[in-house]
């Protein structure tokens, strides 16, 4: 029975020996393992042997991004205004030896960091700078901690200004400033709006009278072209009635002419005698003198008029019986 009693305490012994030699490590964490009070290795991920009694897990670190918030800080700018600003710390573990043994208290050590760091950069700030500035801060805030916590295995992701506070009677003034500039911009954006509606209408009114001006500029235009046209036309048809005119009377001359050659070709086929060509010339010379003459040249030959007469009614009473036609010539 002994025996049986004395097995089963060192199987028991034996398990729970094994079960203290193995160590199984989360995803995304480490242990710091001690050998008799020293550092001797850092556990990764998965399952490992170790020592019992001889080898103890001194720390447990999480290696997943962590965030701390930070109570609001009390910070003067360079313009010895106070305000109130609290901080959100972006970190993650790197190297879990030196964040075991680097410091103490990490939070602690990276609060205060961060506070004294937001004064140094807040100091060298004014309150317009400060309040217009926060990527600019957030910038030099994560450079500054990123050098300061490199040493305690722990990288700074990022920096942000949670609140910024100023006092009260800071507030107020900044309300009151910021209702003036609206009220401002609302003056200049309703005298901008009054100058583009007087600059339109302006414009309106001048191109009104410039497309005025061109019209009767146009209007005037087409009149006088009209005009132009109608004397054109005018001095065309002038021109044409001359020419047709002139070309009536030339033929009128050349008709006349014909026929006077006519006459005198027949004249002269009919071969009169001296006395009746004398006749014919006083006959075209009483057509000259028919009282719209002025002043009359009489030829000499009307001098033996009247001898010409008795001869025409001699030969008239007793034709010749060569010259049978005269006697009709003389009474027509």
């Amino acid at each position: 029975m002994g025996h049986i009693i004395a097995i089963i305490v060192v199987v028991a012994i034996i398990v729970f020996l094994i079960v203290m030699a193995i160590r199984i490590v989360p995803q995304a964490h480490t242990y710091v393992i001690e050998r008799f009070g020293r550092y001797k290795r850092t556990m990764e991920a998965g399952i490992h042997i170790m020592i019992p009694f001889v080898d103890r897990v001194a720390r447990k670190v999480s290696l997943m991004e962590q965030v701390v918030d930070f109570a609001p800080q009390p910070v003067i700018t360079k313009d010895n205004v106070t305000m109130r600003i609290d901080t959100v710390l972006y970190f993650r573990v790197v190297d879990s030896k030196l964040y075991a043994y680097g410091v103490n208290n990490p939070m602690l050590a990276m609060e205060n960091l961060t506070s004294t760091t937001l004064r140094n950069i807040i100091g060298e700030l004014e309150l317009d700078e400060t309040l217009t500035s926060r990527e600019t801060i957030n910038t030099n805030m994560r450079t500054s901690m990123q050098e300061a916590t490199a040493v305690w295995g722990i990288e700074t992701t990022r920096v942000e200004l949670k609140n910024i506070t100023p006092p009260a009677a800071i507030q107020d003034a900044m309300e009151k400033q910021m209702k003036a500039e609206r009220e401002r911009r609302e003056a200049i954006l309703i005298a901008e709006g009054e100058k583009q509606s007087a600059i339109l209408v302006a414009e309106g009114r001048k191109q009104s009278a410039i497309l005025n001006s061109e019209g009767e500029k146009e209007s005037q235009i087409l009149h006088a072209e009209a005009a132009k046209e109608a004397a054109i036309l005018q001095a065309e048809a002038a021109k044409e009635a001359s020419i047709r005119e002139a070309e009536g009377h030339g033929k009128a001359i050349v008709m006349l002419q014909e026929a006077n050659a006519e006459g005198i070709e027949v004249l002269n086929q009919k071969k009169p005698c001296p006395e009746v060509l004398q006749l014919k010339g006083l006959e075209a010379f009483a057509k000259a003198a028919d009282g719209k003459a002025t002043k009359i040249i009489v030829p000499s030959e009307i001098q033996s008029l009247a001898g010409l007469l008795t001869t025409m009614k001699e030969v008239g009473a007793t034709p010749s019986p060569e010259n049978p036609e005269l006697k009709d010539g003389i009474a027509s």
